[in-house]
């Protein structure tokens, strides 16, 4: 016989792009900073984050990084779960490339071993999970575009199976100027503002931009 499933809901969302941070679709900070590294300190300064290791991440990290800061603030009860109970699931279409290029730069002088730690994706995975004591399951993928029925089918199969009870999900793409990042809380707990966790309400988060 099989296991009725039970519901899944977004109780929390971030949304980062052009200069621009909506935190549950609404408006939280906009920067008027030349560049996407000052833009992110902007972020950082707003959120009164006090994290030192943030100035040694690379920009992707820090995106991300951010940008999960943004999600949890005032939305997230992490004392209801236990560390391994959290799960992150992350994609984007570059991986680390940014940091990639980055580093070859470095190679023509001096390698810099700073930026070498920084060569893979899932590296931001690891500066969330430190910075939010997490050790669940935890995975980030690289699609040419951001996928919403892989990312529902995913994280629902890590709720339905009990392999976590709450998940950070969604998208952290950085390449040059270029970034956004979308984030979404996961959890069963149901309240008036949140919504149903399906494809349909994964692409509305996905697409809310107000400008």
């Amino acid at each position: 016989m099989r296991r009725l499933q039970e519901k899944k809901h977004i109780t929390a969302s971030c949304r980062i792009s052009r200069r621009v941070v909506y935190k549950n679709n609404k408006l939280l900070y906009t920067g008027t900073q030349d560049n996407l590294s000052d833009f992110l300190e902007g972020i950082y300064q707003v959120l009164n984050m006090h994290y030192p290791k943030y100035y040694k991440m690379d920009r992707l990290s820090r995106l991300g990084l951010v940008a999960a800061e943004v999600l949890m603030k005032g939305s997230f009860r992490q004392e209801k779960y236990q560390s391994d109970e959290i799960a992150v699931v992350l994609a984007n279409a570059n991986s680390s490339l940014d940091t990639d290029i980055r580093y070859q730069e470095t190679i023509k002088t001096i390698p810099s071993p700073s930026l070498f730690v920084y060569t893979l994706p899932n590296i931001v995975i690891g500066e969330i999970c430190i910075r939010h004591g997490i050790k669940g399951e935890n995975a980030f993928f690289v699609f040419k575009q951001f996928d919403a029925t892989f990312m529902e089918h995913y994280v629902s199969n890590l709720l339905d199976n009990h392999l976590a009870r709450a998940c950070i999900c969604g998208w952290v793409e950085l390449l040059r100027e270029e970034y956004k990042a979308v984030l979404m809380l996961v959890e069963k707990e149901q309240s008036s503002r949140t919504l149903l966790f399906t494809k349909k309400n994964i692409i509305k988060t996905w697409e809310f931009d107000h400008g």
